[in-house]
């Protein structure tokens, strides 16, 4: 049965409004990742955004800065993968599974 256009409407508005407290909820969100056995520790929020990056002392003592490079951008990437694939989660629950941008 097709629905009329303003169901549909109604239907795209309250998926609209699902979406943005989603975005609001996830954004209070944490998601942490280590490198190099705890030297860096990256935290980003719900929207993969860095808020913390922590180095040990051990991690300046070795004094390879290409290595502690890596271990940053490491560190920071899979925090944020990690905040991607639970937005991603929540947001299929909210629209049924359709990929949409977000």
């Amino acid at each position: 049965m097709m629905k009329s256009f303003g169901d549909m409407m109604k239907t795209a508005q309250k998926m609209q409004k699902q979406m943005s407290e989603l975005q609001d909820k996830l954004q209070e969100h944490r998601y942490e990742a280590t490198a190099g056995g705890d030297m860096v520790k990256a935290v980003v929020d719900g929207k993969q955004m860095l808020k913390e990056l922590k180095l040990s002392p051990k991690a300046l003592e070795e004094k390879d800065v290409t290595l502690l490079e890596d271990l940053i951008i490491t560190a920071v990437g899979e925090a944020q993968r990690t905040s991607q694939e639970k937005m991603t989660e929540a947001y299929s629950k909210v629209t049924g599974g359709f990929n949409l941008p977000f």
